[in-house]
């Protein structure tokens, strides 16, 4: 089976300008998302998926494959739907693992535990989620609790909000949903997979950014006075 990392990075991006560029430790986040593949060690490829060409440089320095996609799927307007329909019909691969560079916090081994839990499932599409064990509404109404009793947090059914900080997909069964006129990112059998709020973290603004810094620090001090 050959399985193939693939790293999204639009230049463009509207609440932080550059997003894929922005410096975290001193480093653009894209350097982070293609040294956890790499060390992850269960890529047959791996690919920086973009319409800009500025991003070929890193993935020659890294020895990495670089996807130039069509410049209409590096706008505001294009989704992750259409890139990744684009690049699974002109990349060959059995399985993709989708890792985004806005997930810095995410740990290589984690990237490794995730992409061999989907291999061996047998799901069509996995999703990184953070399991919350805590009272959620939508729209004024109760989620996973009553209005009519008090449940202690600890016995609530967790929600599992899904964070995009990896994500798996059979290549063949996305394909085939999308030519059918369904939705790829969602087919066939779901299976969702529980990481920690820190590893889950997504940056998005200059705030997501700043606490992803923070977090950093804390946990390389952490790592230092267990050494």
């Amino acid at each position: 089976m050959k399985t193939v990392a693939m790293i999204p990075a639009r230049m463009g991006s509207q609440r932080l300008k550059k997003k894929n560029l922005a410096p975290l430790a001193g480093r653009p986040l894209i350097t982070h998302a293609i040294e956890k593949c790499l060390k992850a060690g269960c890529f047959d490829e791996i690919y920086i998926n973009s319409e800009d060409a500025g991003f070929a440089p890193f993935a020659e320095e890294y020895g990495v494959k670089f996807y130039q996609r069509p410049t209409e799927l590096g706008n505001s307007i294009a989704t992750s739907e259409q890139f990744v329909y684009d690049f699974l019909k002109k990349v060959d691969c059995d399985a993709l693992l989708q890792v985004h560079s806005i997930a810095p916090l995410l740990t290589a081994e984690e990237v490794g535990d995730f992409t061999r839990t989907f291999l061996d499932s047998e799901h069509d599409v996995m999703l990184a989620c953070i399991e919350d064990k805590i009272e959620v509404a939508y729209k004024n109404q109760p989620v996973n609790f009553s209005f009519s009793e008090k449940t202690n947090s600890q016995e609530l059914i967790p929600t599992q909000r899904i964070t995009w900080s990896i994500t798996g997909f059979r290549a063949k069964s996305y394909v085939e949903a999308v030519e059918a006129g369904r939705i790829g990112t969602y087919n066939g059998s779901i299976g969702f997979y529980p990481v920690n709020p820190i590893s889950g973290h997504v940056i998005k603004t200059q705030l997501d950014l700043d606490i992803a810094e923070a977090l950093m620090g804390v946990l390389s001090k952490a790592d230092g006075a267990q050494a």
